[in-house]
This record gives structure tokens, C-alpha cells and sequence, in this order.
């Protein structure tokens, strides 16, 4: 199987490109590719791939503006960081819609469906529009009960600034600056929290829009960050996370 990922943050392509190979043996990655230039380019002078892995929103444009450009494309599964692009990716009869940070089981059940329609050379069939009521519907967390001496309130979420780890634990600080440890991994949070509102900025913390207050470029292609309510850390947006960060503030 041939397949092309188009990316443009190439820790993300990397994790793709690591975890389809642990996946499919037999799969080999002709190119991953990182603008929507690139992959014109490339897709208009090598032989047609079998699938296509494509990132929606790419540092000079649009995955759909690839895909327009073709006059005929292989079948696509788009990887996101946001889902009100469901619908859009509905109307290019994609074989799926995959939300970041990509899981494993999610990637499974795709190729599932790819290898299902090739058995059918079905690739022209509209995926079912349920599939996408459901991701658009998708039921995050709203709030998390949390300990207070001896007794336990209830934190709702659009309370909360932050994630953070400490020494192996994981807190909730809220607006007022009151901070409760948790029993999820950052990992978790990520899964059950709305990615509209809610980014990982690294290894460390997940935060919520409303909570970023001062943005400042750093050394080696970071930004430092102040956060509301303000924290003792330097507050640093990986490197890798940068762009997906800056397409988020910008949504």
C-alpha cells in the first residue's frame, strides 16, 4: 500500500508515519509533505498513491485546496485538531475524519474502512452522515469533582484555566487560582476535553483559551506564554506544538 501524509508539523507527520507502519507492515510512505505547494507539486509528478493522510489546515492554506486542484484524488482520511470541518470533509467522500492527537484505535478503525471499500472499489461511496452528526456532537466533559478538606465540589470546566503536572500529579487550577490534584493523565484530559477550548502546549500543560494572556516569541522557534492566573514556571509552547498553537488562537 502506497499512502502519502500531508502535514506540515513534522513531529505529527513523524508520529503518523511510525504508528501506520506499526499498523500495516506492508505500507510504504512515498512522501510527507508539509504545504499545500508541496503537495501540488508532487502529486502532479509522481504516480497517483493509494490513500492520502491530509491535514486540513496547512501553513499556506487549505487540505481542500489541494484536493480542488486535482482533477482526480485518491481516497483521503483528513487528520485535524478541529471537528467544524466534518461536514466540509463529507462532501470530498473521505474515508474518514480523524481528530489530534491522533489515537491508535481510531487510526485502526480508518484503515478498517479503507481496506473495506477497496475490497468493494467503493472509494466514490459517501461515508454515512451519521458518523460526522456524531463527531460534531461529540460529548465532552463538563465538569470534574474535586476534594476540598473533607468534603467534594463540582468544577465546571469553563471555571478552569489549567492542566498542569507536578511531581507526577495532575491539577486543575481555576480562574481564581485555586488548584485541585486530579486523578486523570494529561493524556486523558486531552481525549475528554473540547479541543475548541482546551490545548496542550506541551509535556507539561493544558490550557484554556481564555487563559493566555501575554504571548512572546522565545529562543528555538518557541513562544512563552503568560498565563491567567499567572503561574512561577516559565510557561513554554514546544517547538513542535507552535503552529497547530497559533491556528488555535486564530480559529
Amino acid at each position: 500500500m502506497k499512502v502519502v501524509i500531508i502535514e506540515d508539523e513534522a513531529f505529527a507527520s513523524k508520529r503518523l508515519k511510525k504508528v501506520l507502519e506499526e499498523l500495516v507492515p506492508d505500507i510504504e510512505v512515498q512522501a510527507q509533505l508539509a504545504s499545500v505547494e508541496s503537495s501540488l507539486n508532487w502529486l502532479g509528478n509522481n504516480p497517483v498513491p493509494d490513500l492520502i493522510f491530509l491535514d486540513i489546515q496547512l501553513n499556506d492554506g487549505y487540505g481542500f485546496d489541494i484536493l480542488d486542484k486535482l482533477k482526480k484524488h485518491p481516497p483521503v482520511i483528513f487528520t485535524t485538531a478541529y471537528n467544524e470541518y466534518a461536514i466540509k470533509g463529507f462532501k470530498y467522500n473521505s474515508i474518514d475524519y480523524i481528530l489530534k492527537p491522533i489515537d491508535k484505535k481510531d487510526l485502526a478503525i480508518a484503515m478498517n474502512k479503507y481496506r473495506d471499500n477497496s475490497k468493494n472499489k467503493s472509494f466514490d461511496i459517501i461515508p454515512k452522515l451519521e458518523e460526522f452528526k456524531t463527531l460534531l456532537s461529540k460529548d465532552y466533559k463538563r465538569r470534574f469533582m474535586v476534594k476540598v478538606g473533607n468534603h467534594f465540589n463540582s468544577v465546571k470546566v469553563e471555571n478552569i484555566a489549567y492542566f498542569f503536572s507536578d511531581a507526577g500529579i495532575i491539577f486543575l487550577k481555576d480562574h481564581k487560582g485555586n488548584k485541585f490534584p486530579l486523578e486523570y493523565s494529561l493524556d486523558q484530559l486531552e481525549e475528554i476535553l473540547n479541543p475548541l477550548d482546551f490545548f496542550r502546549i506541551n509535556r507539561k500543560y493544558l490550557v484554556q483559551l481564555n487563559a493566555v494572556g501575554e504571548i512572546h516569541q522565545y529562543f528555538n522557534s518557541r513562544l512563552l506564554l503568560k498565563l491567567n492566573p499567572d503561574e512561577d514556571d516559565k510557561i513554554i509552547v514546544s517547538r513542535e506544538r507552535c503552529s497547530d498553537f497559533k491556528k488555535w488562537l486564530d480559529l
